[in-house]
């Protein structure tokens, strides 16, 4: 049976706060409670939490336990200081490596088919049914993987730019690459944009798939993790925002032809919380699934 890998290291610079343990419904419950309950009931049937090591206690008292009541529960810490040998952190370094970083130190936790989510993302269920679906009967071979995708103007934000990863899909319905952009909103008369480091605005279509960080992999792939995640280290470990990203490491294995990534497109909307003033919207959509039946009002471990 797969397991479910969350990060939930993020800082929550932008929103200004532990986001993953803000309520977002009237019973006090959070996007991750949420989650945790898509996905077990679908068929995950093991938890691991990436977090950093500060916040295990506030992660074991909030949820911890009541999710253990239902599926073992393991954490992962991911610190600045977990690099490979011969590599250090620079002592001005505060971020975290990136959504990379957070896989790769999974390794020795997680041994079989697995996936990895947002702690602050809302996917609907549909997502989890289908990747759980994907991991128990395809998964198994080195390099064969799978990602949900989502209409990016179904996943943008109201308060500010979002990090997106751009997806090209072929006719066959595979992950053919895969971008990073970190800057994309949606501007007055421009339409949905992203920006370059330079300032410079391109556009993009609202119909684009777009990678929300929802993967499936099979244990292989904390190999390639490790593998370039030193190359990034020897270019760029004194850049003090320098992140290694998920999406990026993937894309590279597709473009040497070392992974075939099914794209599994969810009908649902996302909603989140990158910005305080996302909170409201997503209480907003979450009750409306309660009113239709979707969910019930108190989370089956309340």
């Amino acid at each position: 049976m797969p397991t479910l890998v969350v990060l939930a290291a993020g800082m929550g610079s932008r929103y200004g706060g532990l986001k993953q343990l803000d309520a977002v419904d009237d019973r006090g419950q959070c996007i991750l409670e949420y989650s945790v309950y898509d996905a077990l009931l679908c068929g995950f049937d093991r938890l691991v939490f990436v977090i950093r090591r500060d916040f295990a206690a506030q992660m074991e008292q909030s949820f911890g336990r009541r999710f253990s009541r239902k599926a073992p529960v393991s954490y992962v810490f991911q610190e600045l200081s977990a690099l490979p040998t011969g590599f250090y952190a620079p002592e001005e370094r505060t971020k975290p490596w990136g959504t990379g970083h957070a896989v790769m130190v999974c390794e020795n936790v997680v041994n079989e088919p697995f996936c990895v989510v947002n702690a602050d993302d809302f996917y609907g269920r549909a997502a989890y049914a289908r990747m759980a679906e994907f991991l128990k009967g395809s998964a198994g071979g080195s390099g064969r993987y799978a990602m949900v995708g989502f209409l990016l103007e179904n996943t943008l934000s109201e308060n500010g730019p979002v990090s997106r990863g751009v997806c090209e899909v072929s006719p066959e319905g595979f992950l053919a690459s895969v971008t990073e952009r970190t800057k994309i909103e949606r501007l007055p008369q421009l339409g949905v944009c992203y920006k370059n480091a330079d300032g410079s605005l391109h556009p993009l279509s609202g119909q684009n798939q777009v990678s929300l960080n929802f993967w499936g992999f099979s244990p292989d792939f904390f190999a390639e993790l490790k593998t370039q995640f030193r190359e990034f280290l020897t270019e760029r470990q004194d850049d003090l925002s320098a992140e290694f990203f998920l999406p990026s490491a993937v894309d590279r294995m597709i473009r040497d032809g070392r992974a075939r990534v099914a794209v599994l497109e969810s009908p649902d909307r996302w909603v989140g919380v990158t910005y305080r003033e996302d909170r409201d919207e997503v209480s907003r959509h979450l009750a409306a699934l309660i009113d239709r039946g979707d969910y019930p009002e108190r989370l089956f471990w309340g």
